[in-house]
């Protein structure tokens, strides 16, 4: 199943232009993940900031500037939907659930995660094969019973 180009929030008043390959697919497990995001995992992949553009309805985004980090997240005026975030590398954030309801309600292969991130932070274990960095991916890896 190919990648999505195109994403629409869910009242379909804002569209995303989606072009190229990820930069990285992670469900990251920080603090400022789960609180910036409302998610004990945000599952999510980092483009490159020019492969992430509106489409349609720019004049619908709102943006949310991080209070204490480096980081923003634009959503839909309307319905609320975070549509994309920017990281402190400044790289698009956007998050699986966009490219899954895109895809028909699956997330595409070349979207799975690769790996989680910041996992001794987790608040949830999660069971699979991924790498589970402790904190980012240049960083020690997560050894069970650990």
């Amino acid at each position: 199943m190919p990648i999505p180009a195109t994403l629409a929030c869910l009242c379909g008043q804002v569209r995303l232009r989606i072009a190229g390959e990820p930069v990285a697919r992670a469900n990251c497990h920080c603090q400022a993940c789960r609180d910036f995001y409302a998610t004990p995992v945000f599952a999510a992949t980092a483009w490159e900031p020019a492969q992430v553009t509106v489409a349609h309805g720019a004049g619908h985004v709102a943006t949310y500037h991080h209070a204490t980090r480096a980081l923003q997240r634009q959503f839909c005026r309307h319905c609320g939907e975070t549509l994309f975030g920017i990281n402190r590398l400044g790289m698009s954030v956007v998050p699986n659930s966009l490219f899954a309801r895109a895809a028909g309600g699956t997330l595409p292969e070349a979207l799975q995660p690769a790996m989680h991130l910041f996992y001794r932070h987790r608040v949830v274990d999660v069971a699979d094969d991924l790498p589970k960095y402790l904190d980012d991916w240049d960083g020690p890896l997560h050894k069970a019973g650990f």
